[in-house]
């Protein structure tokens, strides 16, 4: 079974420095038809305006995945083991934090000029109360172009970088007209959420801010691009009836 989630009919936060815009329920939007896919729980397209950013908080029991799409981020730690910690974030990279017990840091964009664009992934980890870790990479675009790529794994395969749960992430830059295929693994459940440019699947156009849903299906999946560049995520998650 597909279902599309068009981007239009997602909520959104704005503010004087955000526009985030949430596939799932997520803060102050709720939509109980909408509560999250299997172990993902928010999917977040958040753009900051120049030296905008969140403040100091915390989150806990929580897998959060960060794709810089453009632009920087800079974030500081100010939890005990990380104290100050600053980072700067640029295109290509993926952060991962495993919050466990609790870790407390600050996200925002350090330019006067450029706009932060970046997508936000939150999954539920197998295992709570875990010690808080940060990890990132940087992919080249070669490692990225015209096929799917690894970037986040529960076993860290590939290179990827390992998260606490069950959960394969893959990443691709797809030129126009050239298609990759997904073999859908069995008993599981997929999500593709586009991050710019447009795809086709299954005679389905899918633009910047969609996602679709796949579930209950088998084969070879064919995924072309239908602008000059796209960039999209796939998700392979476990087969819950979330």
């Amino acid at each position: 079974m597909y279902k599309i989630r068009l981007r239009e009919d997602r909520g959104r936060t704005f503010t004087h420095w955000l526009d985030s815009a949430h596939t799932f329920s997520f803060a102050e939007y709720f939509d109980p038809f909408n509560m999250g896919f299997s172990d993902l729980r928010a999917i977040n397209d958040n753009i900051l305006l120049p030296e905008g950013g969140f403040d100091m908080h915390s989150h806990a029991n929580m897998e959060i995945i960060n794709i810089i799409i453009s632009g920087q981020m800079e974030q500081i730690s100010s939890d005990s083991k990380y104290k100050n910690k600053s980072e700067i974030l640029s295109k290509n990279t993926v952060q991962v934090i495993s919050t466990g017990t609790g870790t407390e840091y600050r996200e925002f964009n350090p330019s006067n000029t450029e706009r932060l664009h970046f997508l936000q992934a939150w999954i539920l980890p197998r295992k709570k109360n875990i010690t808080p870790s940060y990890a990132t990479k940087y992919f080249t675009d070669d490692k990225l172009k015209n096929q799917l790529r690894l970037i986040v794994s529960g076993n860290g395969a590939n290179g990827s970088l390992k998260i606490m749960q069950d959960t394969d992430i893959y990443r691709c830059f797809l030129d126009m007209d050239y298609t990759v295929a997904y073999d859908l693994p069995p008993n599981r459940k997929v999500w593709i959420q586009v991050l710019s440019g447009a795809i086709e699947i299954n005679s389905n156009i899918l633009e910047a801010g969609d996602g679709i849903s796949i579930t209950d299906e088998r084969g070879y999946l064919d995924i072309t691009g239908v602008e000059t560049q796209s960039d999209f995520c796939i998700f392979s998650l476990r087969n819950l009836r979330i």
